[in-house]
């Protein structure tokens, strides 16, 4: 059984010796624990860090292309260099390396295809009490939106299995930990939580820079992969609405009618018809867009054969 411990950087030479030095490198249940540095366009000595510091493979992407990209290049990667298990970690030292032994717990006892780290947001001082309320209004979301019950949605801390690896595809250019759990949910995989600690803040948030566009970007990431999956019953519900308006307006009308009164309230007739005749059209975006949603699956199961198959081959 081999794990590699992928750590997404950027400009961590402050912090990236204290993530290496607490990685263990040896975990029961498991044969090899690699260490896997992914160096997202750092212009400081990231990159010497990593090497000094027992790293044993850095992936340096030639500039900066975000915290999802360099998420998905580090999947890629540990997926090629034979990872049966991958464990994603942050360059800051948010996370404690000796939480990795729990973290693979339900992985290794087959409970488990996707393990994210609870970091038990209410208990983090360091935290403001609008960063709380977020992280628990966004794991909410994204709890009701995925089917799983995951407790801490936004915790780059997470475990995943070969096969979770392949067939998961980051979407997001923003982050890969909200719509990776939907989408995990969505495909049928088991996600688990476990309490982890959490270290003492070394530098503020470069995600959560502007509180304002992290909530708008997170919405959208959100609202983009459950259409993804739910495009129909997104559609029908919104064309729900004009449709009882509709109905209750023509109702109106039929009553005035009966009572002789129908020739002072044919407004109500064509407001139905306009009403009617947007549901209908909602209605036929949400049949057009699962369509799409569905030659996406068939596209992504294509993706996933080939992926296996080039893994296979190295």
């Amino acid at each position: 059984m081999k794990l590699i411990v992928q750590i997404p950087c950027f400009n961590e030479q402050d912090t990236l010796q204290a993530v290496l030095e607490d990685i263990p490198r040896t975990i029961e249940g498991v044969d090899t624990v690699a260490v896997l540095v992914i160096d997202d366009g750092s212009t400081d000595a990231t990159v010497a860090v990593a090497e000094k510091y027992g790293a044993d493979h850095v992936l340096r992407l030639n500039q900066n292309k975000g915290l999802a990209y360099a998420f998905a290049q580090g999947l890629s990667t540990a997926l090629g260099l034979g990872a049966e298990i991958i464990v994603n970690t942050d360059g800051d030292h948010q996370y404690c390396g000796e939480d990795i032994p729990a973290l693979l717990a339900p992985i290794l006892r087959g409970e488990a295809d996707i393990v994210v780290g609870d970091r038990q947001v209410r208990t983090i001082s360091h935290f403001s009490p609008t960063k709380k309320l977020l992280q628990r209004l966004g794991t909410a979301v994204v709890r009701w939106a995925s089917g799983t019950a995951v407790a801490d949605a936004t915790s780059g801390f997470r475990a995943l299995t070969r096969d979770a690896a392949q067939r998961l595809m980051v979407h997001s250019s923003y982050t890969y930990t909200l719509d990776t759990i939907i989408q995990a949910g969505k495909k049928g995989m088991t996600v688990g939580s476990v309490p982890v600690g959490v270290n003492p803040a070394t530098r503020p948030s470069r995600l959560i820079r502007n509180t304002p566009r992290y909530v708008l970007q997170s919405a959208v990431t959100i609202l983009r992969i459950f259409l993804m999956y739910e495009a129909l019953k997104t559609f029908t519900a919104i064309s729900v609405i004009p449709f009882v308006a509709s109905v209750v307006l023509f109702a109106r009308y039929a009553i005035f009618f009966l009572s002789g009164q129908g020739a002072g309230h044919v407004q109500s007739v064509i407001v139905a018809s306009v009403l009617g005749l947007l549901a209908f059209q909602v209605f036929l975006l949400g049949l057009l867009a699962d369509l799409i949603a569905r030659n996406r699956r068939i596209a992504e199961e294509l993706l996933l054969q080939v992926r296996k198959g080039e893994l296979e081959r190295r």
